[in-house]
């Protein structure tokens, strides 16, 4: 037997049971096919590395598992058009999506546990002109809480799940898997406390204050600064909660309401803006805090009024128009000079 197979049969061996204390063999830097075979089967019998296994299905038998921290319904062929060229381009999925398999379930054969918009392009590509394309899926067997850390872990740095989606999925988290236990659940995903504070933060808004926005999926973490504070003391949420769903109604209604967050949050910020005191008019009429459009929308706030001045924010992207903020400023005009 050559120098290099009897290297190969010693390491292999040795992986399976211990030798005999031999001397150290001298290192080549060119070991050769064999000896690096061996290394590389006895890692594998020594459990320092796992074999994967790949298989080519069909994705009408994988359902999304229960846990998926993506909403499946909300993806479209403009959310997965980067996927879809790509995998036009490359005429096949080259990323495995990661599975379990279903047991005692006629109709699955899988559960996709990352890996929901790999399965959706694939699906779509089938049904348009492309049967031949196939779900290229990698089986593991991992329990739930493993399988929430790596889909987790996956999609941390993607931008194509929004915010709300994953601190919707933490807070789903928290009492099955961490026992409403942050600290636990922190330490777990290799995160700060204040980080996955600040997700389920959002998370917990409530339903009246989130309808004032066009999607929840436009919320961002770091709105979260902003937003918290606007629901105390109860008095003040009660004034925030009622401008959202003035806003919400206006939007539904198909009024003008603008669509970016952070105009939404300076609106809900302006329905409880702290009352400024100062002497009255001597007609004994105040200024109001906030001077609306007819139809309801704030445009001018008064932010401070003296014997010689008054200070005024226009609220330009409020949803008022040109027309009637120019009407707000001579109503405050008319005001000012009797």
């Amino acid at each position: 037997m050559s120098g290099k197979n009897k290297s190969f049969a010693a390491d292999l061996a040795g992986a399976i049971e211990p030798l005999p204390e031999a001397p150290p063999r001298p290192s080549r830097l060119g070991m050769g096919v064999l000896a690096g075979r061996g290394n590389r089967l006895a890692e594998v019998a020594g459990g320092s590395l796992q074999t994967r296994v790949q298989e080519l299905v069909d994705p009408a038998r994988c359902r999304m598992w229960a846990g998926h921290n993506r909403e499946y319904s909300g993806l479209s062929e403009e959310r997965c058009a980067d996927l879809i060229e790509s995998f036009k381009a490359q005429g096949r999925q080259e990323v495995p999506a990661i599975v379990r398999r279903v047991r005692d379930n006629p109709d699955y054969d899988f559960e996709v546990v990352c890996g929901a918009r790999r399965h959706w392009s694939v699906s779509w590509l089938r049904a348009h002109n492309y049967p031949e394309f196939r779900f290229l899926v990698e089986v593991r067997e991992l329990s739930d809480e493993e399988a929430f850390r790596l889909g987790d872990l996956e999609n941390r740095a993607r931008e194509d799940i929004t915010d709300y989606e994953r601190s919707r999925d933490y807070l789903r988290a928290l009492p099955i898997y961490y026992e409403d236990r942050q600290t636990l659940m922190a330490e777990r995903l290799k995160v700060s406390t204040s980080w996955l504070s600040r997700y389920l933060d959002l998370a917990r808004l409530p339903g009246d204050l989130v309808s004032a926005f066009a999607s929840p999926h436009d919320l961002l973490i770091r709105h979260i600064v902003a937003l918290k504070p606007l629901l105390k003391p109860e008095d003040k949420k009660k004034r925030v909660f009622a401008e959202a769903k003035r806003l919400a109604e206006r939007r539904a209604n198909g009024e003008t309401v603008p669509d970016k967050a952070v105009d939404i949050i300076r609106l809900l910020e302006g329905a409880v803006a702290p009352k400024k005191t100062g002497a009255p008019k001597k007609t004994g009429r105040p200024t109001p805090e906030l001077i609306h459009a007819p139809g309801g929308v704030a445009v001018l706030r008064v932010d401070k009024r003296d014997t010689k001045s008054v200070t005024l924010t226009l609220l330009h992207k409020g949803g008022a128009t040109r027309e009637e903020a120019e009407a707000a400023f001579k109503t405050l005009a008319d005001q000012l000079w009797v």
